[in-house]
């Protein structure tokens, strides 16, 4: 194994990687970034980022993509399907293109274009499909006839959840492993945002393997979080359901409109079993955060990545956190990636042209 490879490949043999396949290009080893200005007005002493968009293609769905292309050239496989509501779509396009496997994505019909551009410049193809992620019934019927078609083509069909591709989401778990290893073994709190619910699976999971197979002393709590416009599980785990249900999702937070239950019922357990809780927020709450985090903090990052945020200082309201206890947001994209996302923080109008220095001079006497 190359001395460059990350931490998602040092913990290659925990997730299951494939023996003599690394279709690899660098992901893993994100940097946990301390809270300087928003843990301490929260009144937590810990509140941590994991930055998921220093990734190769700016999110954490690198991990699942490396290892579910790892698998696919391990399998044979000539042809990779999958569905994206932007994340998953341009890194399976970037790690097929690595793997030189032709690529085609079902596309959510809410996805963002820098997203769609992202895919596209790695040579994938893509067709967005009306309603698909707004509306259950139709993610259904997508879900099923891809893995129709996967089956016809001899392809392989790739989706970013347990419930399709058990083995591409087990790479996600080394952000637990990553955490674990910077934090120590200690109880800590992790806050996941989660659409079909694969990442909280994943990392609830992973911290579990810790536990169970490799003795680490500490104690992951692994909570989901959501939007109202998508709740589809928080409200369930925290009213003492099992089941999470189907709604129609009318959350603006790209990459989390998922109505369908997916892994639902599995982030219901597993969240409860690390004494996790389920959290609900409003779009408005995620601007809000999303926009401070950049501002305060220096974390650009897309409004999915701010939702964990907003989690935590819901679950600080209710008075469900201790100030001494690590708290960490999984931050899962970087903020290039939803140009929306930043005409709502910034505006549209462009920046301002001036003739010379001494208007630019004035300009910053006024403001300071």
């Amino acid at each position: 194994m190359s001395d460059s490879l990350m931490n998602h490949w040092k913990y290659s043999a925990w997730w299951g990687a494939p023996a003599g396949v690394e279709v690899t290009l660098g992901e893993g080893g994100t940097p946990l970034i301390r809270s300087t200005k928003i843990g301490p007005q929260l009144g937590l002493k810990q509140l941590w980022f994991k930055y998921e968009g220093a990734n190769p293609s700016g999110s954490y769905k690198d991990r699942f993509a490396a290892a579910a292309v790892s698998h696919l050239v391990s399998d044979g496989k000539k042809v990779c399907l999958g569905t994206s509501s932007g994340n998953t779509g341009a890194a399976l396009a970037a790690y097929c293109a690595r793997a030189g496997m032709p690529c085609f994505l079902a596309i959510v019909e809410g996805a963002p274009e820098g997203k769609l551009r992202q895919m596209l410049a790695h040579g994938a193809h893509l067709l967005r499909i009306r309603n698909f992620g707004s509306s259950p019934e139709i993610s259904s019927r997508v879900m099923e006839g891809l893995k129709g078609l996967a089956a016809e083509m001899g392809a392989g069909l790739e989706i970013s959840a347990y419930a399709f591709s058990p083995r591409g989401m087990a790479g996600v778990m080394t952000i637990s492993f990553e955490i674990a290893e910077v934090l120590g073994a200690k109880p800590m709190h992790v806050f996941s945002p989660a659409g079909g619910g694969g990442l909280t699976l994943a990392v609830a999971r992973g911290f579990g393997l810790l536990e169970e197979k490799q003795g680490w002393k500490g104690k992951g709590k692994v909570h989901c979080v959501q939007p109202e416009g998508n709740d589809t599980i928080a409200s369930a785990l925290r009213a003492g359901s099992d089941k999470a249900r189907a709604v129609q999702s009318q959350t603006a937070v790209s990459g989390l409109q998922v109505g369908g239950v997916l892994d639902g019922d599995h982030v219901i357990a597993a969240c409860r079993r690390s004494g996790g809780q389920g959290h609900v927020v409003t779009d408005a709450d995620v601007w809000n955060w999303h926009a401070r985090m950049a501002r305060e903090e220096g974390v650009f990052c897309e409004p999915a990545g701010a939702v964990a945020l907003a989690g935590v200082a819901s679950a600080v309201a209710r008075g469900e956190l201790s100030a001494d206890e690590p708290v960490v947001c999984l931050v899962t994209g970087t903020g290039f990636k939803d140009e929306r996302s930043l005409i709502r923080m910034v505006g549209a109008e462009p920046t301002p042209l001036v003739d010379d220095f001494a208007a630019f001079a004035a300009a910053v006497n006024k403001v300071r």
